[in-house]
Formats: structure tokens, C-alpha cells, sequence
């Protein structure tokens, strides 16, 4: 199970750059650990992240194995419209996760 932590400014200027920061809590299990009976633990990575404002791709990454456990994803917008941010993550298993937030440009 994924979930996520976003930072967003409440309220920016049209035109003003903007950070987005989310960290997204997973395991990043690597397959290489064993539980207490001895028996591998499944390898589950985040494979892909991406943010969306409306349906335009703001920002995507593909993650790979070397990716620490609870990334934290940070990236630049110059906030030009308001609208809905939607934050995707896909792990190895095929799973799919999304939280959304609003951006509000003035």
C-alpha cells in the first residue's frame, strides 16, 4: 500500500513558478529480504509518477529499483491557470494509486 504527502501553495500568482513536493510512503520492497520463516519477501517497487493539471502532463518520472523507499519528488510549474492537480503513482504489482489537489492562481 502507497499513500502520499503533498505540498502545494494554497494560492500563487499567475505567471509564478511553484515548487510541488510529494513524498510518496511505500516500502520499495527489493526482493532480496526474507521474513521470519525464512521465505523471500516479494519485490514491489514504484515503477511511475506523474502530474497532471487537467489533463495536461505537468511533470512524469519512471522510477527504478535505486529509488530509496518513501521518495520525495520534488519539480517546478509556473502557475498559469487554476485547476485540479492529480498526482498518479503505479507500483510493480500493477497497482495504481492517485490523490488530487487545487491549485488556485489568482
Amino acid at each position: 500500500m502507497a499513500d502520499i504527502r503533498l505540498s502545494i501553495p494554497k494560492s500563487v500568482e499567475s505567471g509564478a513558478v511553484i515548487e510541488l513536493k510529494a513524498m510518496i510512503r511505500h516500502d520499495m520492497e527489493s526482493g532480496y529480504r526474507r521474513d521470519i520463516q525464512g521465505q523471500a519477501i516479494p519485490r514491489n517497487i514504484l515503477e511511475y509518477f506523474e502530474c497532471r493539471l487537467g489533463d495536461t502532463v505537468i511533470f512524469s518520472a519512471d522510477l527504478f529499483p535505486g529509488v530509496s523507499a518513501n521518495p520525495l519528488i520534488k519539480f517546478y510549474h509556473r502557475a498559469q491557470e487554476s485547476g485540479t492537480l492529480t498526482f498518479t503513482w503505479r507500483e510493480q504489482t500493477g497497482q495504481t494509486f492517485y490523490k488530487t489537489a487545487e491549485l488556485v492562481v489568482l
